[in-house]
């Protein structure tokens, strides 16, 4: 038997098996394995925190908030858009107009509702500016700080200016308003008014008048006659306490705040049997 060549085959087969335990020690499930498991974790972190660190992320975010910014001052303005020009919040700062309207109430005024040829009827409530009417002269301020309250009273966040009324109109031009006839009733053109609107226990007026409304204006009064200071408290002074047409901002149609409060301004139809004035300086 040749023993060199049996040895030969040995150191062969020694050699094939050392390779084979190698290869399998390096393997998926070996030191060698767990080694690049390990380096490739270490490679997708210093990924990340170079993703961290990118400034085109930083870019992202920056561009994120200034588009949130934008979006909210869009908002802003086509908020105080609509508010002039359509419905404007107004925020009821006494308590002149109870039981109807309330302190605190927010109302919303509709400013389209004269604007095509229709005018304020007997019974509507309105908002209006008063300058020239129930004041003579419009109160100074700081530029600045009136616009800041004007557009945070656009969207009913602050009380509105001071020259902004809310009172319910009680006579339009030509028609005669009296108070009281011999039972203590409010007249307009000779016919006594129920108004079941007015605050329980206050009387129609206190202070006697009786005027006949120029053409082109109003005579307004509060609801809660005690204390509502309306065109009556101005009958003397220049305008004769009555408010012309063109200084009404809208009729107030809705109560939109607070919640318990939802629900139209309410109709009255304390007027239906009022005819036109055809006396002395009225219309047929």
């Amino acid at each position: 038997m040749d023993t060199e060549a049996q040895h030969t085959e040995r150191d062969r087969s020694s050699g094939e098996e050392e390779r084979s335990r190698s290869a399998r020690v390096s393997g998926p499930g070996g030191p060698a394995g767990d080694a690049d498991r390990d380096t490739n974790r270490e490679a997708d972190a210093d990924a990340d925190a170079a993703a961290d660190r990118d400034p085109d992320s930083d870019r992202g975010g920056a561009l994120t908030w200034r588009r949130t910014g934008l979006i909210g001052l869009a908002c802003m303005v086509f908020l105080l858009v609509f508010s002039h020009f359509v419905l404007q919040p107004f925020l009821v700062p006494s308590s002149s107009m109870e039981p109807t309207l309330q302190v605190g109430d927010r109302i919303l005024v509709n400013k389209l509702a004269y604007r095509f040829g229709n005018e304020p009827r007997r019974g509507d409530v309105v908002v209006f500016d008063g300058t020239g009417s129930f004041l003579q002269e419009e109160p100074a301020g700081n530029p600045v700080t009136g616009l800041l309250h004007d557009a945070a009273a656009a969207l009913g966040l602050a009380e509105p200016d001071e020259t902004d009324f809310v009172k319910r109109v009680i006579g339009t031009g030509g028609d005669r308003v009296v108070c009281c006839d011999k039972d203590g009733r409010l007249t307009v053109n000779g016919v006594p008014v129920p108004e079941y609107y007015v605050k329980l226990g206050d009387r129609p007026s206190n202070v006697p008048f009786d005027i006949v409304v120029p053409d082109g204006t109003l005579w307004v009064m509060g609801d809660h006659r005690s204390q509502s200071s309306d065109s009556r408290d101005h009958l003397g002074q220049p305008g004769g306490g009555v408010v012309p047409v063109e200084q009404v901002i809208g009729r107030a149609d809705w109560i939109g705040w607070p919640v318990g409060r939802w629900s139209t301004v309410p109709d009255t139809d304390a007027f239906d049997a009022v005819p036109r004035w055809t006396g002395p300086g009225g219309h047929g």
